[in-house]
């Protein structure tokens, strides 16, 4: 029998991210000493308390299926979250929890698109973002953010990418890949621009809690009344609380938005799961102590990790301002070492110098890559040290 799939399938792009962790898999399992830099992930174990709820919950017989958006105890801890951290008020008819940040926003997607509606994607961009707005039927329309300024796009670019059949706007902030911040002043000038044409804006807050330096985290949504009615705030307990395989991310917003996703989350995964709904319980009720020993780590990572990268020949690179990305650009180190791309450069990289990096064409710009610091400072300073003698030996 042949099989024909769907035609919505066949235009997804293979993750790069997956392809490179696969390779560097593979390379170790050879016996090959490879320092991977491509984790998405924090590389501290979830806080104890945590644990130690959701293995309560489970003795307590807590196992059974949740309402499909998520038990009201765990929406009461995220409006409070919402009290606390941002002065955003929600009501419980507001927030879905679904399985991870990533299916709250494909559920998002689903509910909002129909064939030809379009969702505007600054790049550089998260790798999910434009398969999920394509799978959706909708078309990802990409705004460039020059490094120039810091890879953020301007209220210019982003009125004169808007169309009739413009349904959102994505706003990423600490960004994936580059860890760059939007100020206050600068959502100010973006949100009136979606206020002025109508356009929704998915803001995409899951780095809210790693930040460094005096910068802070703002959402778009508390800068006022007419914003928050605007904005769909998508978040989760994954990177601030180092629970990735949990899966329990959220959205927050417009109340129809909010059902629509329910009523779709009831037919594909019907709740998120029991058990690592009281862990979250636990990660907004307990003390948020571990998390900030977690971000000031990565910060003293970033300060040091960042010196030494800089002085690798070929690189440049703006010190990022979260998250726990580094993303430099290497066009000058492929052009020196002989090698037509970047991507070509990262692959060599990883087959030779034995570490591995992120090709930034994944995220839209093939200039640069990604390097992630959630390992230890040991292995960075290694890593660095790998490629820059890596660079230094192969100039021509």
């Amino acid at each position: 029998m042949e099989i024909q799939l769907a035609g919505r399938v066949k235009t997804l792009t293979p993750s790069t991210t997956l392809a490179i962790t696969a390779k560097a898999k593979e390379l170790k399992a050879a016996g090959h000493d490879v320092i991977g830099l491509g984790a998405g992930e924090p590389d501290f174990n979830t806080p104890q308390h945590i644990i130690d709820a959701a293995t309560r919950s489970m003795n307590e017989g807590h196992t059974k299926y949740t309402p499909s958006a998520g038990l009201p105890a765990l929406k009461e801890e995220i409006a409070k979250k919402f009290k606390r951290d941002q002065g955003l008020d929600f009501e419980l008819s507001e927030i879905m929890v679904g399985s991870g940040a990533k299916h709250v926003l494909y559920t998002l997607f689903q509910v909002l698109l129909d064939d030809g509606d379009e969702v505007i994607i600054p790049i550089p961009y998260w790798v999910s973002y434009p398969e999920q707005v394509k799978l959706a039927g909708g078309v990802p329309v990409f705004v460039e953010g020059p490094e120039s300024n810091q890879f953020k796009i301007t209220p210019e670019q982003l009125r004169n990418a808007i169309t009739d059949k413009t349904k959102a706007v994505i706003i990423n902030s600490p960004s994936n890949p580059t860890g760059m911040i939007y100020t206050k002043e600068e959502l100010s000038a973006l949100g009136q621009v979606c206020l002025e044409k109508d356009v929704l804006i998915v803001s995409d807050e899951i780095y809210e809690k790693l930040i460094y330096g005096e910068n802070e985290h703002v959402s778009i949504a508390q800068l006022s009344p007419q914003l928050k009615e605007q904005t769909l705030i998508i978040n989760g307990v994954s990177k601030s609380h180092s629970m990735t395989g949990w899966r329990i991310g959220y959205a927050a917003g417009n109340k129809e938005i909010i059902k629509a996703m329910t009523n779709l989350a009831s037919h594909s995964t019907s709740n998120p799961t029991t058990t690592a709904q009281y862990g979250a319980i636990a990660a907004y009720a307990g003390s948020q102590d571990e998390v900030e020993v977690m971000r000031k780590a990565f910060e003293e990572r970033l300060n040091t990790i960042y010196e030494e990268l800089i002085q690798v020949p070929g690189l440049t690179c703006i010190k990022p301002q979260g998250a726990f990305y580094l993303f430099p650009n290497a066009q000058k180190a492929a052009a020196m070492t002989g090698f037509n791309s970047v991507d070509e450069f990262a692959t060599a990289l990883l087959e030779e110098a034995k570490v591995a990096v992120i090709p930034g064409s994944g995220f839209g710009a093939p200039e640069n890559i990604r390097l992630s610091y959630a390992t230890s400072l040991e292995l960075l300073e290694k890593a660095v040290a790998r490629i820059k003698e890596f660079v230094e030996k192969n100039t021509k």
